[in-house]
């Protein structure tokens, strides 16, 4: 069957889509996973944790498919990728997977019994559920600028290399980690913003203003161990972008300030950790101003701004190999066939204005703040 559109743009739009989709679960997802670790903090007694619960509790296993979906993405177009992260991070997704497991259990068992002991265990398995992925995944990113521990052998079966999960817990992932935490604090404080009113709504307030300054000093942070401290990957030799996908065909090196490279040959790249710091100000500033739809908006645009710069500085690289450069995976060596990516594509043009027409539906009908008076009034089916 011919395919209409060429091999290199298939893989490109790919990559493009499976980027999207992390964004996607990143602002949509990240700031119910920010309001679950701030609900320790900005709720005092059970009705407040009871409205910041309910802030997110019909939304949030909806927002929690976009890490299938991408999942789902890599899966199908990038198979090594799939096949080497899934299987060199195993320990930490599998601790993602349990963290994330605490969230409908918490939801739909927290109010089941009036003892305060048992509402306090849910509570805390809540903020464990927010905690732990949001932590895992900023540590991951940082381990992809590091260079994964793992090599290819001659049939092409990733063997990773790595020790236990502590391995992975060195300084600059766990920079990258808190890079995550604040981001999403700042991004689920913005959130209760528009959603809750009233003393909740004062320290939702406060996590902005905390939140966006350690957004912008941790990530300042980070960009300049990027640019001093920590070799970039390089490709020196390769296939064309069309040729079929074999890693083992390109040369790759380790250079000081490679990861910055992009922004030098591709000078629009800045605009990602520019919006990353002008979301911050805008989430921050907006929120003195009582604006806080436009908070919710700024923070929104930090997030995107954030994760599309880990994602630009890596590019052309998917998972980069610490113990062998040149086995390093990209998005031109690591895709499925171009029949498939065609196949894929056209699915998802058929199939994603559905999705997000319902998700624009649904956040539509679900608008208005939760207040206390509602919890009150509609106590047992309520969560």
């Amino acid at each position: 069957m011919a395919v209409p559109i060429p091999y290199e743009i298939l893989r490109l739009a790919w990559w493009l889509l499976l980027g999207l989709v992390l964004i996607g679960f990143a602002v949509m997802d990240g700031f119910d996973l920010g309001v679950a670790i701030l609900l320790p903090f900005v709720a005092r007694g059970d009705v407040e944790r009871r409205v910041v619960i309910n802030s997110i509790g019909p939304v949030w296993d909806g927002n929690q498919v976009w890490l299938i979906l991408g999942g789902g993405a890599a899966f199908a177009a990038f198979p090594p990728l799939y096949a080497a992260a899934f299987s060199g991070f195993y320990i930490p997704l599998l601790l993602v997977l349990a963290a994330l497991i605490l969230r409908p259990v918490g939801f739909d068992f927290r109010n089941k019994v009036a003892s305060p002991v048992w509402r306090l265990g849910w509570d805390v398995a809540l903020f464990l559920g927010g905690l732990v992925p949001t932590l895992v995944f900023g540590v991951a990113i940082g381990n992809l600028l590091l260079g994964v521990p793992f090599r290819l052998s001659e049939e092409l079966r990733p063997i990773y290399t790595g020790g236990a999960l502590f391995d992975l817990l060195t300084p600059f992932p766990l920079l990258v980690g808190l890079v995550s935490l604040a981001m999403l604090v700042m991004h689920g404080a913005a959130y209760l913003g528009l959603k809750t009113e009233g003393a909740v709504e004062r320290r939702s307030r406060l996590a902005v203003y905390g939140g966006a300054a350690a957004v912008i000093v941790l990530f300042s942070l980070a960009g300049w161990l990027v640019a001093t401290a920590i070799d970039g990957y390089a490709v020196v030799a390769a296939p064309p972008h069309d040729a079929p996908s074999n890693p083992l065909t390109k040369e790759v090196v380790l250079r000081a300030g490679a990861w910055l490279e992009n922004y030098r040959i591709h000078p629009w790249m800045i605009a990602g950790p520019a919006l990353g710091y002008a979301g911050s100000l805008a989430a921050a500033g907006f929120t003195v101003l009582g604006r806080r739809g436009l908070a919710f908006l700024g923070s929104a645009a930090a997030v995107f701004g954030i994760v599309s710069t880990a994602g630009l500085s890596l590019f052309p690289f998917l998972l980069p190999s610490r113990d062998v450069p040149s086995d390093s995976l990209t998005l031109w060596d690591a895709s499925s066939s171009q029949l498939t990516l065609f196949i894929m594509l056209v699915a998802t043009v058929v199939v994603l204005p559905i999705v997000a027409s319902y998700t624009v539906f649904v956040y539509r009908t679900l608008r208005g703040k939760v207040t206390a008076g509602h919890i009150e009034r509609h106590g047992q089916s309520m969560y």
